[in-house]
C-alpha cells in the first residue's frame, strides 16, 4: 500500500475517535454525562402522542401542558431501564405530578408484560404503550432507555440516552432547567 494512502487510512480511523473522545471529555467537564448516559439537545417539532396507558387512558398533549415531561423509553428485557426505573419513580415523587410528569413509554411490549414490570418494582408512573414502536420511530428512538426531556411551555429541549441515577446532581440540573422556561 502506498504510504500516503496507508496514512489517509490511519487518519480516517482515527479522527472519529478523537472527536468522540475530545466531546465526551468536555460534556463530562460539564456534567452532561455519567458513566453510562449521554445529553444532546433535542428540538422539535413534538409529534403527536397519542398512546394508550395500561389503565386505559389515551394521552394526547392536552393532557401534559404546563408541566415539565420526561418521555422515558423503556423495555422490560432492558437491564439498564430496568435499574433507572425507581430513581424516575423517585424523581417523579419529589417534584409532583403537578410539576413534573414522568410517562414511562414501553416498548414493543404487550401491556400484560408492562403492567407486570410495573407491580413487580413498585412504580406507580403512567405507564404508555408504544406497541408498535411508532412514536420511538417518530423521536428517534434507537437506544434503550432514552429518556426526552420537555419544558414547562411543551418544547423540547434534551435528549437523554441509557441509564441514568435520575437522584443525582446533574440529572437534576438538567430537570430544573426545564422550569425555568
Amino acid at each position: 500500500m502506498h504510504p500516503n494512502r496507508r496514512l489517509a487510512l490511519q487518519a480516517s480511523l482515527l479522527l472519529p475517535a478523537l472527536v468522540t473522545s475530545a466531546a465526551g471529555r468536555l460534556a463530562h467537564a460539564q456534567g452532561l454525562t455519567g458513566l453510562a448516559y449521554e445529553v444532546t439537545p433535542w428540538s422539535g417539532p413534538v409529534s403527536s402522542l397519542g398512546l394508550l396507558d395500561t389503565t386505559g387512558k389515551t394521552w394526547q398533549w392536552p393532557d401534559v401542558q404546563g408541566r415539565a415531561v420526561l418521555l422515558n423509553f423503556w423495555a422490560s428485557w432492558c437491564e439498564p431501564c430496568r435499574a433507572e426505573m425507581p430513581t424516575l419513580q423517585q424523581v417523579a415523587d419529589l417534584y409532583g405530578p403537578d410539576k413534573l410528569l414522568v410517562l414511562a413509554i414501553n416498548f414493543k411490549e404487550s401491556a400484560a408484560r408492562a403492567l407486570q414490570f410495573a407491580k413487580t418494582t413498585a412504580v406507580s408512573l403512567p405507564v404508555l404503550l408504544d406497541s408498535a414502536g411508532r412514536v420511538a420511530g417518530q423521536w428517534g428512538v434507537k437506544v434503550f432507555p432514552t429518556t426526552l426531556m420537555l419544558d414547562n411551555r411543551g418544547r423540547a429541549r434534551h435528549r437523554v440516552k441509557g441509564e441514568v441515577d435520575w437522584t443525582s446532581s446533574a440529572p437534576g440540573r438538567l430537570i430544573e432547567s426545564l422550569f425555568r422556561a
